[in-house]
């Protein structure tokens, strides 16, 4: 089990004077599967390269268990990395890719047939070992690139964009066994995606990065209920961005006064609440109260988006489908928000 401390770590690329990644610093417990989230260009893969040592840092330490890593080559990190095209050796069959990492640690060949049967059955392809990468789908590759990268035992696991060559079913059938086997073998797991769904899905622990620096590292729950700024907020399908005043466990601002939840800051802010966070119908005798005007319906299958105005203010909310059946733009739609469901943020 291997605990992961990534301290103030920075690259800038010759030629450039910006950082690709400025004074990044987590802490990933053992065993933990944290996500390196954000937009092409971040600094997210970056990072896992840095940690691969596939790249030289700038500045800053890596270290496994208390111990430094940036001295050691690649080959001595303890570190497997799974890259987006699998890079599987294609004049191999499927079980000498499997077996080739142990191969090169001149493992006992029947040690090595063995352990390569149990790879297979736990990635669910026990009858394909004969066949070449070319013959199998898209997904079986995905599966076959990390069974060959777990055969090893790595003390850390690092996925880079896992899932995004795979069809939509593949990718949520592929997410199921990563987090399975991730939390039956117990191996610290970083895995890079531009994907918030996928992280919110996969991971114990997200890094949102952007431009270069971390904005949030947290539990998946805390970036849709305590997201640390707009940017960040947004980035999660936050639509709502009220500004105004905190005092006292009230906002006001051109929603009105709204109560808040108890240890909201004091203060200038914005008030944010996510759309599917917003109630159609007044709640009596409780406060939030607020009348809308509709003005248009976004049909989305099992969902159901409303552009609203209170006043002079546009608001968004989703709902289910027959909560707004009879509604038609221009129409009067009361609406409440939970002060539960409310965040300030400075």
């Amino acid at each position: 089990m291997t605990h992961v401390s990534i301290q103030e770590l920075t690259k800038i690329y010759p030629g450039s004077v910006t950082p690709a990644l400025d004074r990044l610093s987590i802490e990933i417990a053992s065993g933990e599967l944290t996500a390196l989230l954000g937009p092409s260009g971040c600094g997210k893969t970056t990072t896992m390269k840095m940690i691969a040592g596939l790249l030289e840092t700038t500045s800053g330490d890596i270290l496994f268990n208390d111990r430094s890593i940036l001295r050691d080559k690649p080959e001595n990190r303890g570190v497997v990395m799974v890259f987006q095209n699998y890079l599987l050796f294609p004049y191999m069959s499927v079980a000498d890719n499997v077996g080739f990492g142990l191969k090169m640690r001149k493992t006992d060949p029947a040690e090595i047939k063995r352990r390569v049967g149990e790879m297979l059955d736990l990635v669910k392809l026990p009858d394909v070992g004969d066949r070449k990468p070319s013959a199998l789908s898209g997904g079986q590759q995905q599966r076959i690139a990390l069974a060959r990268a777990l055969i090893v035992q790595p003390e850390v696991l690092l996925l880079d964009e896992p899932l995004s060559n795979l069809d939509a079913h593949l990718r949520f059938e592929m997410r199921d066994l990563i987090r399975q086997l991730q939390q039956d073998m117990g191996i610290t797991t970083i895995f890079v995606t531009h994907d918030q769904e996928e992280a919110v899905v996969l991971a114990d622990r997200v890094a949102l990065i952007l431009d270069g620096q971390m904005k949030q590292y947290d539990t998946p729950d805390a970036f849709y209920k305590r997201p640390v700024d707009e940017a960040t907020a947004r980035f999660f399908g936050g639509h709502n961005f009220i500004p105004g005043t905190s005092n006292g466990g009230v906002f006001d601002g051109l929603l009105g006064k709204l109560v808040l939840p108890d240890g909201a800051i004091s203060g200038p802010g914005k008030l944010t609440f996510r759309p599917e966070n917003v109630r159609i119908g007044h709640t009596h005798g409780e406060a939030n109260n607020l009348n809308a005007t509709l003005e248009d319906v976004i049909y989305l299958g099992t969902q159901t988006r409303l552009k609203l105005r209170v006043g002079d203010v546009g608001v968004e909310a989703v709902v289910n489908p027959n909560e707004v059946e009879g509604f038609s733009p221009g129409d009067s739609v009361p609406i409440h928000l939970p002060p539960a469901t409310l965040w300030v943020i400075a």
